[in-house]
């Protein structure tokens, strides 16, 4: 009987010890994931971020673009599992300076005062054209000689990029797109890839993206291409020059 015992006891408790020391694996792996990923976003538990966005200027009150405000959805997923707290603030409200704490900036530079404030600041090798009197043109990006210009529903392009600036150090992440559509599939992909952007780009590193939004008329913000790392030629001065068509 003392043998059939031991011969019970010594599985199970090997057992358990397998089943805690695993545990105890996963948990540290969780943790290392979610500090990682706190640091990436620079929201270390109990801190305070906020998410700027625009008006809709189709209403006569305060409301915000159905794709900005499921944009601004996701970001709040992430902004709760690190444990931050965030504040949503329109563009044209007095916000401080930026560095001491972490900003999600998200709509179209032609009309969000504060995006646009900062592509000129952090992005001077961005241009986004106003269009004409007509509006043709309007949202062209021009960046190193280049200019992607939209096709409406076919073709529209978008700048996902994470700049750091400013005291404290906190990172400005910025979806500055053509349409709503592209500002929701710009989050999307950051919210996708943050562990891939984290690795390639460190936590301290700043990057700049050219997205490209395919047919958004029949895929909505699902069909995402990366055109290019803009970072380089986003971050350098403007020069006044010639302008090639994307192709």
């Amino acid at each position: 009987m003392d043998d059939t015992l031991l011969l019970l006891t010594v599985p199970a408790a090997a057992l358990l010890v397998g089943l805690a020391a695993g545990w105890a694996v996963r948990s540290a792996a969780a943790r290392r994931k979610l500090t990682r990923e706190q640091d990436f976003f620079g929201l270390p538990a109990g801190s305070e971020c906020v998410l700027v966005t625009h008006r809709d200027s189709a209403s006569a009150h305060w409301s915000i673009p159905r794709h900005d405000a499921l944009a601004l959805l996701g970001l709040a997923a992430v902004v709760e599992n690190c444990g931050a707290h965030p504040e949503v603030a329109p563009h044209d409200t007095g916000l401080q300076g930026f560095g001491a704490r972490t900003e999600f900036c998200v709509g179209d530079p032609t009309a969000h005062r504060r995006l646009a404030s900062h592509l000129t600041s952090l992005l001077p090798g961005v241009t986004v054209q106003p269009g004409d009197e007509l509006g043709m043109g309007r949202g062209t990006f021009v960046i190193g000689g280049s200019t992607y210009r939209m096709e409406p529903g076919v073709l529209e392009y978008v700048l996902l990029a994470r700049l750091t600036a400013g005291e404290g150090g906190r990172p400005v992440f910025l979806a500055a797109g053509q349409r709503p559509v592209t500002h929701r599939a710009a989050v999307r992909h950051l919210v996708r890839n943050r562990t891939r952007l984290a690795r390639r780009y460190g936590a301290e590193g700043q990057f700049c993206l050219l997205l490209k939004v395919v047919n958004s008329q029949a895929y909505g913000p699902d069909v995402v291409e990366l055109v290019a790392d803009v970072t380089k030629a986003a971050t350098a001065p403007a020069e006044v020059r010639g302008h090639r068509a994307a192709a």
